[in-house]
């Protein structure tokens, strides 16, 4: 049996200039987190001819071509395997649709086992470059990829976007006391909505390719404050870093109605009135997690628990898309 786990993300600043439909003509930045809590693959040999897959649903198939599910089957076809006597099983610690990059996380996953199970080392950045080809080239997704690159690589990680398609990053420089702060003020809430990323995303690309100016300019706003986010990491200003958050916030759900609704917004502002220095719905919008910086942690739990939100506790991860078993 073969296990790999890919971690969840949160972005730290500049999401959205991931896109192809952006980068590809301004040149795209963001700083990005991986997280603690994974999506999980296994991978055995079995002792019947069809391959089986086990995610929200069961599927057993003769071949992979003939799968239902659009990312396994790319995946399988992309690496040269019919997935004959193979069982294949996908779990995660969090759901998907809730803002975190599932779908990147399991699509590293799931090349991973793959390629371990060929027996085949494979680098980080390789390792994004495929799962972006499958999401984005092959399926048509109107994604970017970040939520590849950072499940891959993982870390608190600085990405730059190149026109010509290129992704170069760095590790964000930041001080040990600067890192435990930033994840022991750092809080995740659950506000119950679960959403289609690809829906939000598909608006902002199809304007992007437009060159709706509203939209650029919003673009060419949030890559500021993705550098502006770096900066303030790497200078351990956290209550700068905090302040960005809220303003990115406040931009992002100015620029379309269905970014946030009047729950999300009666829970923010609670939350700025309890302890948030400044925060914001983390992944596309619609729903998923919120997340705050927060200068009272207890007093912010106290407040978010009265409004009935689960907190998500977490770390940050800087493996990346692993092999956790193989044998």
């Amino acid at each position: 049996m073969i296990i790999t786990r890919s971690p969840l993300r949160i972005s730290l600043g500049g999401g959205g200039t991931d896109l192809p439909s952006y980068y590809r003509e301004h040149g795209g930045f963001l700083v990005a987190g991986a997280l603690d809590k994974y999506v999980y693959l296994t991978l055995h040999r079995t002792f019947v001819p069809d391959l089986i897959v086990k995610y929200s649903k069961l599927e057993r198939v003769p071949t992979a071509a003939q799968l239902e599910h659009p990312i396994i089957r790319e995946a399988f076809a992309l690496l040269g395997m019919d997935g004959r006597s193979l069982e294949l099983t996908s779990m995660a610690d969090i759901p998907g649709g809730t803002g975190l990059g599932s779908s990147g996380s399991f699509t590293t996953a799931l090349l991973k086992v793959l390629h371990a199970a060929n027996k085949h080392l494979i680098s980080p950045a390789e390792l994004a470059e495929q799962a972006c080809h499958i999401e984005i080239d092959k399926l048509g997704e109107p994604i970017g990829k970040q939520d590849q690159y950072i499940a891959a690589i993982g870390g608190i990680t600085a990405f730059t976007f190149h026109q010509d398609g290129r992704v170069e990053y760095r590790p964000v420089k930041i001080t040990e006391e600067t890192l435990f702060n930033l994840e022991d003020n750092l809080l995740l809430f659950f506000t119950g909505y679960s959403r289609s990323a690809s829906a939000i995303l598909k608006d902002q690309n199809d304007k992007s390719k437009q060159n709706n100016q509203a939209m650029l300019d919003h673009l060419h706003f949030t890559k500021d404050l993705g550098h502006q986010s770096l900066a303030a990491l790497e200078s351990s200003n956290l209550d700068e870093f905090a302040r960005l958050m809220d303003v990115h916030w406040q931009r992002k759900k100015s620029r379309s109605t269905g970014m946030s609704n009047a729950r999300i917004n009666e829970w923010y502002d609670y939350a700025r009135a309890h302890g948030a220095l400044g925060g914001k719905l983390i992944g596309a919008g619609g729903g998923g997690f919120l997340m705050f910086y927060a200068a009272d942690k207890t007093r912010l739990r106290h407040a978010m628990r009265e409004k009935g939100l689960q907190e998500v506790r977490f770390r940050f991860d800087f493996e990346g898309t692993k092999v956790v078993t193989q044998n």
